[in-house]
């Protein structure tokens, strides 16, 4: 008798996702204010993207490694959500600890530790829908927390807005936070762990025997298996990665160029090493590991996983590129102000706030609007149609003088968000094995993290060297990103159930 996973109510699938909810709290609250706190705390321009590369380092390393092990994890909380809980309870801790920071360095420690909890609780999150919910019901799970990502990221955004027409001090001595940030982070450490602990204790997960019954009964050429790569072949794929590498490193260090390059070229060598020593431990007979394990998935990725990452990062470079840049930019230009101490710059620096806010808002309608979308023009095309939205507000910035005004460019950017966090996970869920859901939803943010990674090496430079160090064309780069992404969403395969679902709103 075929097995198939049952269709979850509408009110199962909200307590699953409700978690997301005080996650996106978290991470709104520091998209928002991190560039903030560290221009208060004495950061140039031009160091702030460098600064920022916690977020993608700690995605890179924690993401596959948590994947893997949720995937092994079994306990009688279940198999995702003991990670669930204890990242909530971590990131907790470093929302209270971070905005009362007295030194850049201690604030960007702080992020590195927030952004590591963070990533605990987050990944095994795609995962869990996955795991849950049938092929048919899947887009409508991750749009659902596309809604609860918005509806938490619009309080959170406007947090010290808000606190500030209450009467909460938004200026300080130089060098301080400001009240408005303190109390937000504070109140964001109690929502983040809240809602996190709901999802825990109101939902259930399939175990794995239940679960490697209803991958039995799909149909053998939907399912995906990796392979495991010779030694050679990581040998050969480590020199092709160690080499430019080390030669680009050198010629940073020898020409004297920009630091933030480093990046980029510590990141290959690294890459090159992690091969290597896989290559080296296989050939010796050794038994595989989490880490040549994540490998041989990494090189095996389905095709439409691979097309879909060429999506992803473009998608992730210009919304990196959004985050670092828009304080500096709205408060330089529309302003008129650069001095982190004056009152109007900390105007601006919440107005930005306002902005996200509005964004993360726009974003929980388009959470039920897109699954319409897809009825009418299929998962590609709605998602190219969305990020073309969203590339128009990103380039209206430049031309737009009232900040008032710029409300009306974040529905385009709303409209880009929820699409990014909702339906690429639609297209690749259907092809991904129910045992390795997790690792690959891990990999998967490799083409998340690569592209923030990218942006905080270069954007920098370009801006210093093309732009006059001005912070407004970050957001016309990135609005040519989302278009680059949007074309090569077309490109991605239609073969595979994911790809094929109607979701409905019901």
């Amino acid at each position: 008798m075929v097995k198939e996973k049952p269709d979850l109510s509408f009110w199962q699938i909200w307590n699953m996702c409700f978690g997301f909810l005080g996650i996106q709290f978290g991470f709104a609250l520091q998209n928002a204010n991190v560039s903030r706190i560290f221009q208060t705390l004495g950061a140039e321009m031009d160091t702030i993207p460098l600064l920022w590369i916690a977020g993608p380092v700690t995605g890179l390393i924690v993401q596959p490694i948590v994947g893997h092990f949720s995937d092994k994890t079994w306990t009688r909380l279940g198999r995702r959500r003991p990670y669930f809980l204890y990242g909530a309870l971590a990131t907790s801790l470093a929302l209270v600890v971070m905005p009362n920071a007295s030194v850049l360095w201690m604030a960007a420690g702080m992020l590195w530790i927030m952004d590591a909890a963070i990533n605990v609780s987050m990944e095994p999150f795609r995962a869990f829908v996955g795991d849950n919910l049938p092929k048919r019901q899947q887009a409508k799970g991750y749009a659902m927390q596309s809604f609860f990502i918005g509806i938490g990221a619009v309080v959170a955004s406007m947090l010290p807005w808000i606190l500030a027409q209450f009467g909460v001090s938004n200026q300080a001595p130089e060098g301080t936070i400001p009240d408005t940030v303190r109390y937000a982070f504070y109140a964001g450490a109690v929502v983040l762990f809240a809602a996190v602990a709901w999802t825990v204790f109101r939902s259930r997960e399939y175990s794995p025997e239940q679960l490697a019954e209803f991958e039995a009964a799909e149909p053998a050429n939907e399912r995906h298996h990796s392979e495991r790569r010779e030694a050679a072949a990581y040998r050969r794929s480590a020199l092709a990665w160690l080499s430019p590498g080390l030669l680009a490193s050198f010629a940073i260090w020898l020409w004297d160029w920009h630091p933030q390059l480093y990046i980029l070229s510590v990141a290959l060598v690294v890459f090159g090493l992690l091969q290597l020593w896989v290559a080296q431990n296989r050939a010796r007979g050794g038994v595989d590991n989490g880490m040549a394990t994540v490998m041989d998935d990494l090189f095996s990725m389905p095709t439409a996983m691979k097309q879909l990452a060429v999506v992803q990062f473009f998608s992730w470079f210009a919304l990196f590129a959004m985050w670092i840049y828009t304080t500096a930019a709205v408060t330089g230009v529309h302003f008129g102000s650069s001095d982190p101490s004056s009152a109007a710059y900390n105007e601006g620096a919440n107005w930005v706030g306002v902005l996200f806010a509005a964004y993360n808002g726009f974003s929980a309608l388009a959470a039920v609007v897109i699954p319409v979308m897809v009825r009418h023009f299929g998962l590609r095309r709605a998602h190219l149609l969305n990020l073309l939205l969203g590339a128009a507000g990103l380039a209206s910035f430049l031309v737009v003088s009232d900040p008032t005004l710029l409300l009306v460019a974040m529905v385009g950017v709303g409209f880009a968000w929820a699409s990014i966090l909702s339906l690429p996970y639609a297209m690749l869920a259907g092809c991904l094995p129910a045992a390795k859901m997790g690792v690959y939803m891990g990999i998967f943010n490799f083409f998340i993290v690569i592209p923030q990674l990218l942006a905080a090496s270069v954007l920098g430079l370009i801006l210093r060297l093309g732009f006059d160090n001005q912070p407004i064309y970050a957001l016309a780069i990135g609005a040519v990103s989302l278009v680059i992404a949007g074309v090569a969403t077309l490109r991605v395969s239609q073969n595979g159930a994911a790809l094929s679902q109607s979701p409905s709103v019901s």
